[in-house]
């Protein structure tokens, strides 16, 4: 059924050829229509080839478009048809040939259907992807400049898309072009590093590696250049045990951005979920990307780093209604789009403009596959899926019992790997914080926001402090799950950096071209007396001294630490709280800051913090604190102490006031090695003081402790100073404003050396 604005449409070509005639086309043979995708292999009779498999259910006819190197189209017309699968072999189809479909379809947005062969689309399972989006008028579906705009999206376009859009590549089904021979991932040659055990890097592969000064100029910004022992060995000093790395599926860029000469920086705006964004590639786009990327993450996981995959199955890069057809949008709009009550517009659970309907079998396995591929032939170790509350929605709510949670749950390869939740979407009932099913590990906001307030002292009382220095026990200790099932972080990607976090109150997004309009004003940020930069040397003291409390309370708190690239050496993006679209010096890794004294001291107490975590099981316990007395001394497994060094009683978590004490027994953990011994550790006591004025504290007495040795003061920049100090139970120390105090607890008071006699002879 034809659209009156369509019959109006302005005319084109959709031959996509070079010539008159139009393109050529080649014999296909039937082929198979599994696995979905371009897979190379021997076909019948010996003949190599290429078998390409498509599902689109309402499609009236699939054709599989070749590509030479000058851009001369053959058209494959994929006759066979078998459930929903369009399929063909074209022999003589090698690895690193480009290629796309054109789908011919009605069009009838009224109804939902938006087929148009004169747009070429990208192989939902492209394994590699040549070339950018760069969005002229011609990639859309739809005349963008009907003179009635707000029918636009209603009046097909009949330009070919072709010249203007990204090919895929058909990849070796074994290797990968352009892999090692020998690349097979066997299970035993990953970390398999333990949740309790993790502490997260979030980074992404090309605002980490471009500045890097220790990086050959040709691998900045690349998977190969995150691969450079440079890179890694800043990795394994810090300590951190996986990089979580933002978006590194095939994404394109928004076409607001680039109309005011920006780029999507961050990468959540994907359209290849099979493909390694090819921009990252310094080995090049025919494939080679596959092989560069699987060798990234062997020399992560040869330095004990596992790799974790920042993923983007809510939505796609193709947006609204009014958006570029780029893929799933003229293949099946009605099979892979959640469309609203009006089959025209978009459901739109993510902000983006569209959502992916997860509950269609089709889009469930699209995913799902796309994930077993990244585990099984490219060796990562787990996946945080973005706004995965919109993955969870059946049919409009959150779900926990949905089909995409039900599969993972299931699914013999998927449930063994890493699996972590934004558990929020932008839809009613999108906050999901604490209901996501054993398995998963959550991103825990409440976590942020509560350590945030109570070092700018805006916490009233300490009561929320005290559930997420301990794990979160009120969000997570249902179902079996854990305290690692709470990834704690004070910042992360989306926001401001931590030493921003501390340098700025309001955010500063004029760079990005919106009018200072895009990015949350709910900081909970403050600069210390001075908006950015400044002279002032108490000013700059203090604010290094709150990185260093927010860094102590992040990487000693129970569950799984998150750091962000930079933040452990003061990077700052200016006060860009938002930086998506800045693929430049604010948004990368500046690594110069490592040779200025106080940041590189900054950095030096992370990796001495991460240290003391891996060496102490109390500091990353596998089960929550219980608080009930243990053994004939009545040593309880986590003990609350007041400012005045008393135990806490239930008046005192109501009561105002910007300190806590925190005592961690190692006596009893209730967890076994592998040998079925019980695990004993030391015991430590940490104090948080948040209040602007110096305070005092009384060490406690037994059954606490005899004696305890200082081993943090984020009151010093250096802290080899501080270790070694010894303090008898019951003494009162001094509280500086503003600081932590850790302390490890011995068991007696360590003997008082003699002092040397002058006249001795």
């Amino acid at each position: 059924m034809s659209s009156a604005p369509e019959q109006q449409a302005r005319a084109g070509t959709a031959t996509g050829g070079r010539t008159s005639a139009g393109p050529a086309t080649a014999t296909v043979w039937p082929g198979r229509p599994q696995p979905l995708g371009a897979r190379h292999h021997i076909g019948p009779g010996g003949v190599e080839g290429t078998n390409f498999a498509l599902w689109s259910a309402g499609a009236e006819a699939v054709e599989v478009c070749l590509f030479d190197d000058d851009g001369n189209e053959t058209r494959c017309p994929l006759t066979e048809h078998t459930h929903e699968i369009w399929h063909g072999f074209v022999p003589g189809v090698r690895p690193g040939q480009r290629y796309g479909y054109r789908v011919h379809g009605r069009w009838d947005p009224w109804t939902g259907a938006r087929w148009n062969p004169a747009k070429l689309l990208l192989d939902p399972y492209a394994r590699a992807v040549d070339g950018e989006y760069s969005l002229p008028p011609e990639v859309y579906g739809h005349v963008r400049d009907w003179p009635q705009p707000h029918l636009a999206d209603t009046v097909r376009d009949e330009h070919d898309s072709a010249p203007y859009v990204p090919k895929g590549v058909v990849v070796d089904s074994a290797l990968g072009a352009g892999a090692d021979a020998g690349d097979e991932w066997i299970d035993d040659r990953r970390p398999k590093v333990p949740w309790a055990d993790s502490v997260i890097y979030e980074l992404h592969v090309r605002g980490f590696t471009m500045r890097h000064p220790d990086i050959p100029p040709e691998l900045r910004g690349t998977y190969a250049g995150l691969a450079h022992p440079a890179a890694i060995e800043h990795l394994t000093k810090l300590g951190v045990t996986a990089v979580e790395l933002l978006p590194v599926h095939q994404f394109a860029h928004e076409d607001h951005l680039l109309r005011r000469g920006l780029r999507n920086h961050w990468g959540y705006n994907s359209i290849g979920y099979f493909a390694p964004h090819a921009a990252y590639a310094a080995s090049g786009t025919r494939g080679q990307q596959v092989g560069e990327f699987r060798r990234m993450v062997r020399a992560l996981h040869a330095a004990g780093i596992e790799v974790i995959l920042d993923v983007v199955y809510n939505h796609t890069a193709e947006g609204s209604e009014f958006g570029p057809t780029l893929s799933l949008r003229g293949i099946d709009n009605r099979g892979y789009y959640r469309l609203a009550d009006d089959p025209r517009r978009y459901a739109d659970y993510t902000g983006c403009g569209n959502t992916l309907h997860v509950v269609q079998p089709q889009v469930l396995r699209l995913i799902t596959d796309s994930l077993r591929y990244w585990v099984q032939e490219m060796g990562v170790d787990g996946f945080r899926f973005d706004l995965a509350a919109a993955l969870a929605r059946s049919m409009h709510d959150v779900d926990m019992l949905s089909p995409f949670l039900a599969v993972i749950a299931q699914d013999p390869v998927l449930r063994r790997v890493k699996l972590i939740a934004e558990p929020w979407d932008v839809g009613a009932g999108g906050y999901q914080v604490g209901a996501f099913p054993p398995l998963w590990t959550e991103w825990n906001d409440r976590y942020r926001d509560t350590v945030r307030d109570f070092w700018r002292g805006a916490l009233p009382d300490v009561r929320d402090l005290g559930y997420r220095l301990s794990g979160s026990s009120d969000l997570y200790a249902w179902g079996g799950r854990r305290p690692y099932a709470s990834v704690n972080f004070v910042t992360a990607h989306d926001g401001f950096t931590l030493r921003d976090l501390v340098s700025y109150e309001h955010k500063h997004n004029e760079a990005n071209g919106e009018d200072n309009r895009d990015g949350t004003n709910d900081n909970r940020s403050w600069n210390c007396g001075a908006e950015g930069e400044t002279g002032d040397e108490g000013i700059l003291a203090l604010r290094r001294r709150q990185l260093r409390n927010l860094l102590t309370t992040l990487l000693l708190s129970t569950g799984v630490p998150m750091l962000v690239a930079g933040d452990e050496m003061g990077r700052t993006q200016g006060g860009n709280n938002n930086a998506y679209c800045q693929d430049n010096e604010t948004g990368w890794v500046d690594w110069s800051l490592l040779e200025e004294p106080g940041w590189r001291a900054l950095f030096d107490l992370a990796s001495r913090l991460i240290a003391l975590r891996r060496a102490h099981p109390v500091l990353r316990r596998r089960a929550f604190f219980s608080g009930r007395a243990y053994g004939p001394e009545g040593l309880r497994d986590l003990a609350w102490f007041t400012g005045g060094g008393k135990e806490m009683t239930e008046p005192d978590w109501y009561a105002p006031g910007a300190t806590l004490g925190m005592y961690l027994s190692g006596r009893d953990i209730p967890q076994r090695d592998a040998k079925g011994d019980p695990v004993v550790d030391d015991s430590f006591l940490v104090l948080l003081h948040a209040d602007h004025r110096d305070g005092e504290f009384r060490l406690p007495g037994p059954p606490w402790g005899r004696a305890y040795e200082l081993l943090v003061d984020t009151t010093r920049e250096e802290q080899d100073a501080a270790p070694g100090t010894v303090h008898p139970a019951g003494e009162t120390v001094g509280v500086p404003a503003r600081s932590v105090l850790v302390w490890r607890v011995l068991p007696r008071v360590a003997p008082v050396p003699p002092v040397a006699d002058d006249a001795a002879g």
